[in-house]
């Protein structure tokens, strides 16, 4: 049965370093993110994106978050997969929870979450997960 959860996170640290730059405001980089969730996700997550971004300011990006912490009364780890683009000053963000990649009282677990994030100390995840037992 699938379980609806809202969580809020904010983010710790954004550590970004170019790795190609043009002349013309083309870029890709790699970040590592570090966030703290509270609400029914509690815990601290790790990212590493690797994002492009194009002459006008937009940007794709592909992510793997590891995830530390409770939710549904489990503990244990799990790992997002993030897709996503920033356009509008909003970065939308499509979170599937990668399968295998659960432990402890999160073993098993599987899902997806959505974010659409707008430039803010607090953002807003909406989670739709399951959980094995």
């Amino acid at each position: 049965m699938t379980t609806k959860a809202t969580a809020t996170f904010e983010i710790d640290k954004w550590d970004e370093h170019p790795t190609h730059e043009s002349d013309d405001g083309r870029k890709m980089t790699r970040a590592t993110v570090t966030k703290r969730y509270q609400g029914e996700l509690i815990g601290v997550g790790t990212m590493d994106y690797v994002m492009a971004y194009a002459p006008d300011g937009t940007a794709s990006y592909v992510g793997l978050e590891r995830v530390e912490g409770e939710i549904g009364g489990r503990t244990g780890t799990f790992v997002f997969q993030d897709v996503g683009g920033f356009r509008d000053g909003v970065a939308e963000s499509e979170f599937r929870i990668l399968d295998g990649s659960g432990t402890g009282g999160l073993q098993g677990i599987r899902g997806t979450a959505r974010v659409d994030a707008v430039h803010a100390d607090t953002q807003t995840m909406h989670l739709d997960y399951e959980l094995d037992g």
